[in-house]
């Protein structure tokens, strides 16, 4: 259901973003290289915190190239290994004092189980547990500055998804595709308590989620062949209808992080029925991504997990009624 009425968002509503900084994770390619690019385009300064070194540079000559005037740096960062957050945190916390943007964007997912080095089911890890506790490392970034926001794309696919908190790393049986709607749930309750534990504490920065739809990307390379054939551009033709481009996708993370319209604890996304396509609108998650209890259960499961404690006041760490 579509709660926004609003005309068609698109790039042109982008306000200016000079003098602001914005990380994007899994920002070389895809939803989040577009995002990068356009918030370059509006005069922020981006870093793109990407696994791979030297795509995450290619990146950013490419968006250099394409914006001279640009400001573009890179932090390599695995999502799938806690050594790599908390060094590309200190990294950050080093060159960077403060922060406006953070749009936890990276994510994947294994069609073969497969454990991190810290013992993780690896989808679950890259898309939770990760930019949980790479949010956590660097939020004091953010809480110096007013107005300065959190967002962390989701997926429709969330629909589908349950937290097994009896067995989250999927030890007795793993399907890759209940791994990935698990992800992306948590990804929703992640950004609902954050909201709540901000708001708690009276800090001026906010959580948002997003959702890009379904978008031609590199996103489905490790997928089966006939999802990486469907999502190959000579086929847009035949899926105009089911998949849209990695430039509008963006759209809907990119308005997240910078409508003054937008509020704390919101949902932006296609609209319509399916949300398969279309420009950003504010969206209603799954009843299940609004279950108080579960939230909280899946936040003090992340701080064990990873060791990562919010600097928050505890006064936010109260159970919700």
């Amino acid at each position: 259901m579509t709660l926004s009425t609003r005309r068609r968002w698109t790039s042109a509503e982008i306000p200016g973003q000079r003098g602001r900084t914005a990380v994007i994770t899994g920002a070389n390619t895809g939803i989040g290289f577009e995002t990068a690019k356009l918030l370059a385009e509006h005069g922020a300064t981006v870093i793109l915190a990407c696994r791979n070194a030297d795509k995450a540079a290619k990146a950013a000559t490419a968006i250099t190239a394409s914006v001279p005037d640009s400001t573009v740096h890179t932090l390599q960062l695995d999502l799938a290994s806690l050594a790599s957050v908390r060094s590309a945190a200190e990294r950050l916390r080093a060159e960077h004092p403060r922060l406006d943007l953070l749009i936890n964007n990276a994510g994947g997912v294994r069609p073969r189980y497969t454990v991190t080095e810290d013992g993780f089911e690896s989808t679950f890890a890259t898309n939770h547990l990760g930019p949980f506790a790479f949010t956590g490392l660097i939020l004091d970034r953010l809480l110096a500055v007013p107005g300065s926001r959190v967002v962390t794309v989701s997926s429709i696919g969330h629909r589908r998804g349950a937290i097994h908190f009896e067995d989250l790393h999927f030890t007795r049986r793993y399907r890759y595709t209940h791994a990935y709607f698990q992800a992306k749930l948590a990804n929703l309750m992640f950004t609902y308590e954050l909201h709540r534990r901000l708001a708690a504490s009276g800090a001026p920065t906010v959580a948002v989620a997003a959702h890009p739809g379904n978008a031609r990307t590199e996103f489905g390379r490790e997928m089966p062949l006939p999802v990486r054939v469907l999502m190959r551009p000579r086929f847009r033709m035949i899926t105009w209808w089911l998949m849209q481009s990695p430039q509008v996708a963006a759209l809907a993370a990119v308005r997240a992080a910078v409508d003054p319209d937008v509020r704390g604890g919101e949902y932006y996304g296609p609209p319509g029925r399916a949300q398969f396509t279309g420009h950003p609108a504010r969206v209603e998650s799954s009843a299940a991504s609004h279950v108080a209890a579960a939230q909280l259960r899946l936040w003090q499961e992340s701080e064990r997990l990873t060791g990562v404690a919010y600097p928050l006041s505890e006064r936010a760490r109260v159970a919700p009624s």
